[in-house]
């Protein structure tokens, strides 16, 4: 009976609009009345859920991506992946997601990527022939990048989810993963345009790909310096996550100059509001899964779960289609605090490393990003692209089984997570 108030409550919520955050916290405050906990237990969770100093992190990732969405690294990034790849069939769908990989890799966030990535690349893609449909869909599905390849601030949620797992460690192992997918992508798109008969750019010449590589190499180098300065001890995760956003004000400030005092305002309103959100999720998915540990659900699903197979190869595909379906229907955050103490006891008995998992996790909700009826990355970039979200999905398809190939490598074969982290040891 608790689980049923426990959920019911929270997919009760959820059916009237409520936000996540209190849809949990309500769910979890029914299930400590039902039980007859003193509810000074459930604000002693809340508060220990967020008093967790890797938490800091957060705010200093966010808001240095978003000043380098404001201040002009987006664009410079984009010229350089023009000059690399641009010169192939319908190359700038290949431009889209090499700016993605770049651009991803550096703010730790598909939304900032769709949007900032977005509005420069899809009127341009549009205006030389490309069709709406396929400059929304590159963009949006190339977005995920922003979640897989380091610094991302839903890695650092994985961690303290998973009780600890090392965050240096989960940063290198997203990086062959990101590039993978990325790749994955990148065949689908240039096989898409030609099918298509999309134009190819003329290439620049060596001499401006080496001219736009210098220009973009200081806002490259945020993402060598936040990774850098935690893969070799130097920073903790806080310290390299508040260097990467002093060196991005600088950068956008004074190297590029187009860092506005609008612009400004505007990161600092977005990365609070932003920060605010994952905080209140954090804290009240803490008390929720409180509960989910006292009535065992993490138990109950292995037993579920094996009780339909035994093969692990069964178990892991079992695991990846829920993770993708509650992908569709929920915040990427929030599934990460709630699934986390739920599935990966289970996939830790398969003997998968947690960080495999925690790597797992990322693409899998990050293709939830994408999809419908609640994906974040597609909305975005249904309203910069001018396109009906429903005339998106017709053809989205062949990117969604590119990030799905990636996803089962990475599953099934460690090495593609774990061949990095395990330099470090």
């Amino acid at each position: 009976m608790g689980l049923i108030i426990l959920f019911g409550t929270f997919g009760f919520g959820l059916i009237c609009g409520m936000p996540v955050a209190f849809a949990l916290g309500l769910a979890a405050v029914g299930g400590f009345v039902y039980e007859g906990l003193p509810l000074f237990i459930a604000f002693q969770r809340v508060l220990s859920g967020i008093s967790v100093f890797s938490l800091l992190a957060i705010p200093f990732f966010i808001f240095a991506g978003e000043l380098m969405m404001h201040g002009g690294i987006a664009g410079r990034l984009v010229r350089l992946a023009s000059s690399a790849v641009g010169s192939m069939k319908g190359g700038l769908g290949v431009v889209n997601v090499a700016s993605s990989m770049l651009f991803g890799g550096i703010s730790g966030s598909a939304v900032a990527d769709t949007s900032a990535l977005g509005s420069i690349l899809i009127p341009v893609m549009k205006e030389k022939g490309y069709d709406p449909d396929y400059a929304v869909n590159v963009t949006v599905t190339s977005s995920v990048a922003g979640v897989v390849i380091p610094p991302s601030h839903n890695m650092i949620l994985f961690a303290v989810a998973a009780g600890g797992v090392s965050v240096s460690k989960l940063f290198i192992a997203g990086v062959i993963p990101g590039i993978l997918m990325c790749l994955c992508l990148g065949i689908v798109a240039y096989l898409v345009a030609v099918r298509r008969g999309y134009p190819s750019e003329t290439f620049p010449g060596w001499k401006a790909l080496g001219l736009s590589f210098i220009v973009a190499l200081p806002g490259l180098m945020t993402a060598i310096i936040v990774v850098g300065g935690v893969l070799s001890g130097v920073m903790t995760v806080t310290e390299s996550g508040a260097f990467g956003a002093i060196w991005a004000i600088l950068v956008t400030t004074f190297v590029y100059r187009e860092l506005s005092w609008a612009g400004f305002k505007t990161a600092v309103v977005s990365s609070v509001r932003t920060t605010a959100l994952v905080m209140m999720l954090v804290a009240t998915a803490s008390a929720f899964s409180y509960l989910l540990t006292l009535y065992r659900v993490p138990d109950l699903l292995a037993h579920a779960v094996t009780g339909i197979s035994d093969n692990p190869f069964v178990i892991l595909l079992l695991l990846n289609l829920i993770l993708l379906v509650l992908g569709m229907i929920m915040d990427m955050a929030a599934l990460i605090l709630i699934c986390t103490p739920i599935f990966l006891p289970v996939a830790v008995g398969l003997g998968m490393d947690p960080v495999q998992f925690g790597v797992i996790m990322m693409m899998n909700l990050g293709l939830g990003l994408c999809t419908p009826p609640v994906g974040a990355c597609l909305f975005v970039g249904c309203v910069v692209g001018g396109v009906r979200i429903e005339h998106a999905v017709k053809t989205i398809l062949p990117f969604y089984a590119a990030i799905f190939v990636a996803l089962m490598l990475v599953t099934y074969v460690p090495a593609f997570s774990m061949f990095l982290p395990s330099l470090m040891e």
